[in-house]
Parts: C-alpha cells; structure tokens; sequence
C-alpha cells in the first residue's frame, strides 16, 4: 500500500467495500484509472472495442437503427459513459455511420488522464467540456460527425446512452443473508499488518431484498445499488432513444453459487491478480453485472447475448466482406487489405463461447413503442 493511497485510509479505519473499491479505482491521486490503469493491447484489460475496430462498426449499425428509429433526427446524441481512452468512438468515426451528419457523440468519463487520450486520431473533436460547453454541444445544429468528452453528462437529449464493460467497474457491496431476512456485509478494515476484511450487520435497499434473497443463505454476492442508481439516472437522461449496456453478467443467485467468491475478480497487465485488498490503486477490481437488480429500477426491453446481438447486426456480412478484399489484395495487401483480414480474428473473439460472445446486452427503450426491427425478445 502506498503512503498517499494509506493517508486517504489510515491504520484503524474501516471502509465499505464500495467506498475502497471507489478509492482504489477513481482516486484522482492513487485511484488505478486515475494514475496507470489501461485498457488494450498493451494495458491491463481487452475490451470488445480494443479487439479491433469491427465492434465499433457493428455498434455504428445499432446506432443508425436507433437515428431511423428515431425519425432521423437533425440532432442525434450518444452519449458513452467510461469511454476509457476513447477507443469504440474512433472506430464508430472510422465506419462512417449513416447518421453521422447528425451526430454529437459525447465520451463521457471520470478521469482526466483517459479523456486526454479522447482527441486523438479523432476529426470533428470539439474538446473537453465543462457543463456549459456540454449543453451547447448537444444542443449545437452544425453538421456532424462530431466529438467532445466530459467528466458531466446531459439531460433531456434524443439518442443513446451506452454503456459497454462500465456497471461491472461500478463500486459494489459485498453481502450475504441467513434466510431469515438478516444480512451482512464485508467491510475493509485497515489493520496494523495491513488491510483486511471484516462481516458487520447491514441493511440492504427493500427494492433489492427479494432479489438478494434469491440466492442462497450464507453465499457472499455482490450488492450493486451504484449500478441501479446508474440505470435510473441513464434512463431520466432521454427523451426519447435507448439505453444500452454491455457486460458480463448473470443473475444474483447465480453468481453467488460460484465457489469462493469467483465472481470477484482482479486483473493487472491482462493477467488475473490477487486478493483484491493486495494492491489498491494496482489493479482493476471488477464483478460480473447482477442483470436482476437491473431489473429492480426498469425491466429491460431486450436482454440478448453479445453474440446474438452482433449475428443480428451482420458480423457474418462484414467478415465476408473482409475475406473478399482480401482475397483480391492479398498478393500485393494494402492497409484496407489487412484491415480487411482482420476482421476474421475480431470476429472470433467477440463471438467466442466463454468469452465475449457470452456478454449480456441490455437495452431499455425510451418513448419509442417499438423495439428496432429484427431484435430479438427478451430472454429472461
């Protein structure tokens, strides 16, 4: 442990889990994306969009659903909440989506030192926004595409909010209940040989009590109330559009039957870590996404798997598209032709059993009637 990250949590001090785990990831000062935490090939974690820039492609289609949806409106907003370095709005800019002359695209994200990376490699950039220069932008009437990012989000906008590995990086709680209706927690308690874990009795939010009854007595889960409060608010941002969130998940009861706290995880140069009161301010903390206690705030219109939702907006296409240009190219390949070649190793990693193809995508839609033609229903 640090001496700054140790000043923020000194020896006898107890901490929610959900109040460290805050610290050790968004601390602007020890908080690891705040200081060296990276997504990508060369960081700490792969995201669908870091794979290449087929996702992003394939997210530009969904959006353009939305735009005609929508009516094709003159101003269409996305705004993407934990943009990270600004990697899946490159590659919607790259795709050129039909939408485009009406886009504002907003990366929205907490730490400074990602939303520095934001306006590289990036046309149509309009900056880092304050909230002023935020309400002008996705107020604005020129032509788009174009960019900007921001630690603030909008209101009352017509478009999308997404969400892609975000809510599994939300702070949590830890607890577990006895069957009677009592419930614990594991809280951080730093000690004089170091930090360690400590049950106290808690309440939980009586929206979220019967789902976290569903799962075992004495089974440790997560207790994700910073993620439904995320959905409630994604949700109050619309008028009209849809919100959409991408990550790995499963229901309550169901992470909670993994053996020794599975759900649980750490990772640090794209290897799995340790305990997660080991290294704060080191290593990524994360927990797969309860979709149930989603569920609590608004049931979702369409729950679908990554690889569901990316067959039904035409992966298969695309790579046959990318075997043909290679095909015509490959004894003298261009960069259009290896992008091209690329597209089959993307494609077998975004749609892999085990991996990212078992992603859960959620959507919720807002003062629409209809869901996009050809969606599938909701699985659960």
């Amino acid at each position: 442990m640090t001496d700054e990250f140790q000043s923020r949590f000194p020896v006898g001090t107890t901490l929610s889990f959900a109040r460290y785990m805050d610290i050790a990831l968004y601390d602007e000062s020890v908080g690891f994306y705040a200081t060296v935490g990276r997504a990508g090939r060369r960081g700490d974690f792969l995201t669908s969009p870091e794979v290449g820039p087929l996702f992003g492609a394939l997210i530009a289609r969904r959006l353009d659903e939305e735009w005609l949806a929508l009516g094709s409106p003159e101003t269409f907003v996305v705004v993407e909440f934990g943009a990270g370095p600004g990697t899946l709005a490159r590659s919607i800019a790259f795709a050129t989506p039909e939408c485009g002359s009406a886009l504002r695209y907003l990366m929205v994200e907490r730490s400074a030192e990602q939303r520095a990376l934001h306006a590289e490699h990036l046309d149509g950039w309009m900056g880092d926004l304050d909230a002023a220069g935020v309400d002008s932008f996705v107020g604005g009437h020129n032509p788009g595409p174009q960019f900007a990012s921001s630690p603030i989000a909008p209101y009352g906008i017509t478009g999308v909010v997404l969400a892609n590995e975000l809510l599994d990086n939300l702070a949590f709680d830890i607890v577990r209940h006895d069957g009677a209706g009592n419930f614990e927690r594991l809280d951080v308690h730093h000690a004089e040989d170091g930090l360690e874990f400590v049950v106290a009795p808690t309440e939980v939010p009586l929206s979220l009590a019967p789902v976290l009854s569903s799962a075992a007595a004495g089974e440790w889960m997560p207790l994700q109330e910073l993620a439904v409060q995320w959905l409630t608010a994604a949700i109050d941002r619309l008028e009209r559009g849809v919100v959409i969130v991408i990550d790995y998940g499963a229901t309550t009861a169901e992470i909670a039957a993994r053996s020794e706290m599975g759900w649980l995880r750490t990772f640090v140069g794209q290897e799995r870590a340790g305990h997660p009161l080991d290294a704060p301010g080191g290593c990524d903390i994360t927990a797969d996404v309860a979709v149930d206690q989603l569920g609590t705030a608004v049931r979702p219109t369409i729950i679908t798997s990554q690889q569901q939702f990316l067959e039904r907006l035409g992966i298969a296409q695309l790579v046959e598209e990318g075997r043909k240009i290679w095909t015509g190219k490959a004894s003298a390949p261009d960069v259009a032709a290896l992008r091209a070649r690329s597209r089959i190793g993307e494609a077998e990693a975004l749609l892999e059993s085990g991996g990212l193809g078992d992603f859960v995508v959620l959507e919720w839609t807002i003062g629409m009637t209809e869901a996009p033609e050809g969606s599938p229903e909701n699985l659960r």
